[in-house]
């Protein structure tokens, strides 16, 4: 019987996609790829394929899973499987020097960065960059890994030749200009099937703690991570969002063939958009879907079943 294949190393970021699938009666399947082997010359399973792979997999003791995951999108698109955020996809989650030329290609403005190997080189590229406050983050990242806001050259040579110094899992780091929303907060636009679904106004005036999943529990500062009980929602579904650049992300991701997004931006007090992350592996605030009345993961469970039945039961 064809199902759903299920790629994924995070167990926590999946079971919610797995309730919704079971309420949904939709056939399923999980491949944990942490590690394993592929037999090249074997054919794949009737199904679709679904990725949730993740640039942060190494923080998990999954060192080599994205690599694993690659090669065994190149057996299955190889076979003409259906593969819902495959190997075009997990090019941008494991680099976001790939990300901004992906986004600066299309018309949609980042942040200047400036990608650095080396610990001298880190530093020449701040020097480089001009400008007063700046922040370093890791090209293959997730979870806000490597992200530190500097206001001098000076405090950026003090962490770089510390002993908290940490490179990214593919040694390239960014500094990227620093840009400050005067309201304090980033937006973030999720999609699914390629359409935009909502977006979330993410409050970040106690740090940039920014991703929604409710399992994510880490302090890094500018770190995607869950909300915790306060009077002000840290995360909220903006009612009736409609901004010209929702089009402009729409084209990205379906000239990359990717099905399931979320997309942040920052404004600064100009007004304009910075857009600074392209997630492949997103995730969704409970608290504020229940505010909202919208629910992702529901709404993915129902792409899956859609996609399934259009390869399979309807052909």
């Amino acid at each position: 019987m064809s199902k759903v294949y299920i790629i994924h190393e995070n167990q926590e970021w999946t079971d919610h996609l797995i309730k919704r699938l079971e309420e949904l009666k939709v056939p399923y399947e999980e491949w944990f790829l942490d590690e394993g082997t592929v037999e090249l010359n074997g054919i794949p399973p009737e199904g679709i394929f679904f990725s949730r792979m993740s640039a942060s997999s190494h923080t998990r003791n999954h060192s080599y899973a994205p690599e694993l995951t690659s090669a065994v999108f190149a057996w299955l698109e190889r076979h003409g499987r259906k593969v819902i955020n495959g190997s075009s996809a997990l090019r941008l989650e494991v680099s976001k020097v790939n990300q901004y030329a992906e986004l600066e290609k299309h018309g949609i403005r980042t942040p200047k960065t400036i990608a650095a190997v080396g610990k001298e080189q880190i530093i020449k590229a701040a020097e480089q960059l001009g400008v007063s406050s700046f922040i370093t983050k890791h090209n293959r990242a997730g979870k806000g890994l490597g992200v530190q806001l500097f206001h001098s050259i000076e405090a950026l040579k003090e962490y770089v030749y510390s002993d908290t110094f940490e490179d990214s899992r593919d040694g390239i780091t960014l500094i990227q200009e620093y840009i400050e929303s005067p309201e304090h907060y980033i937006t973030r636009c999720e999609f699914i099937g390629g359409k935009f679904v909502y977006a979330v106004r993410v409050d970040t005036s106690e740090g940039f703690e920014l991703c929604p999943a409710d399992a994510c529990r880490i302090g890094d500062l500018f770190c995607p991570v869950g909300e915790e009980v306060e009077e002000k929602p840290k995360f909220q579904i903006i009612k009736d969002f409609n901004e010209p650049i929702i089009e402009k992300y729409e084209e990205v991701l379906r000239n990359n063939n990717i099905k399931v997004s979320g997309i942040e931006f920052i404004r600064n007090a100009a007004g304009d958009i910075y857009t600074y992350d392209i997630n492949t592996n997103t995730n969704y605030n409970s608290d504020a879907e229940a505010a909202a009345g919208k629910y992702g993961m529901l709404e993915l469970a129902k792409f899956l079943q859609k996609e399934l039945n259009e390869q399979y039961v309807n052909n």
